[in-house]
């Protein structure tokens, strides 16, 4: 779906007749939260987020799948497969596999990660425990009570915030905030902005720690784009965020097209994507998400070039520690209960 703009305006006669519908859900998914998950028996850490839309979680369960190994571990991705035809259980196979049958994201990390896409979250775990996991790596489903998680990491837009703060649809949080901080274990701030202070401020105040990051771009793809003009497109959660990373690379970015969150891209728009670029001879660029939806669909052009950005944390000793220290909790629960 495409963010609404009234999500982040301060007052919009929208929200407000929209709020009451956003209480009733609200309510709902605060008592779902508050639900026993089933224990997998083998740690669970979750990273999620507070709203709709993108903020920055595939690239965190891509940082922490690195960091997880260099500890020792044999984590394994656990994905519901939005967009995906296939219900799982599966592990993503990108030889077999298209962004149709498992969804785009699980299908990119895919490239660097194992992962198993399954509806049924209870039926993905007993597919990696099968596979030699010795930790469940949820990407998304903090609000999904269905599994119990040992520590829940929050990603946010350190630049977009929260928005308008109120629960969707008013807004785009998904439950109201103060049952999400009561089970939040960390908080990731993603780039240089302060739209999010507020909640780190309260993260703080309770006591878990508040980590920053930013987004690296790829020397491949910096190289590749490196003196040319281009044209944009992206259809992810945060699409101007996209652009203005390009634009802080130093990237010339002529036109942008911004379409839907996992937007299926049909033969029309890409054949018109492609001849708007030829017209003003600009090299086309979008993201991996969006180059994983792409890849074998009829009328593709040939010469997108994707854009790669990795994570990297400020202080990385310090998630580290983090890590280690919630594997430890978790673990110790676990055999203090046989």
């Amino acid at each position: 779906m495409r963010e609404p703009a009234f999500w982040y305006r301060p007052r919009s006669p929208t929200s407000l007749l929209l709020s009451p519908l956003g209480a009733i859900y609200g309510a709902i998914t605060a008592r779902r939260m508050a639900r026993k998950g089933f224990d997998a028996g083998i740690p669970v850490l979750c990273v999620g987020n507070y709203h709709v839309g993108g903020a920055g979680k595939t690239p965190t369960v891509l940082a922490l799948t690195k960091l997880l190994r260099e500890l020792g571990e044999t984590p394994i991705v656990l994905s519901r497969g939005y967009g995906g035809r296939l219900r799982g259980p599966v592990m993503v196979d990108r030889e077999r596999h298209t962004a149709s049958d498992v969804g785009d994201e699980p299908l990119m990390m895919a490239r660097d990660v194992k992962v198993a896409v399954a509806r049924d979250r209870i039926d993905g775990v007993a597919l990696a425990k099968s596979q030699g996991a010795t930790l469940i790596l949820m990407d998304d489903g903090f609000q999904n009570p269905l599994l119990l998680k040992d520590a829940s990491l929050i990603v946010i837009d350190s630049e977009r915030g929260l928005g308008n703060g109120k629960v969707f649809p008013a807004g785009p949080l998904r439950a109201p905030l103060k049952p999400q901080l009561a089970r939040t274990d960390a908080l990731v701030l993603i780039g240089d902005g302060h739209a999010a202070d507020q909640v780190a401020a309260e993260i703080s105040a309770r006591g878990k720690p508040v980590l920053r990051a930013r987004l690296k771009p790829d020397a491949a793809s910096l190289a590749q784009l490196f003196g040319k003009r281009v044209l944009a497109f992206a259809g992810i959660g945060d699409p101007e965020r996209f652009f203005r990373t390009l634009r802080a690379c130093g990237i010339e970015v002529i036109s942008t097209r911004s379409f839907a969150d996992h937007h299926v891209f049909s033969s029309a728009e890409l054949a018109a994507l492609a001849a708007d670029a030829q017209r003003e001879q600009l090299t086309m660029v979008t993201t991996e998400k969006d180059l994983a939806r792409l890849s074998g669909s009829d009328g593709a052009p040939d010469a997108i070039v994707p854009f790669a950005v990795q994570l990297e944390f400020d202080d990385p000793a310090r998630l580290k520690q983090l890590i280690s220290e919630q594997l430890y909790k978790a673990r110790e629960r676990r055999f203090s209960t046989r």
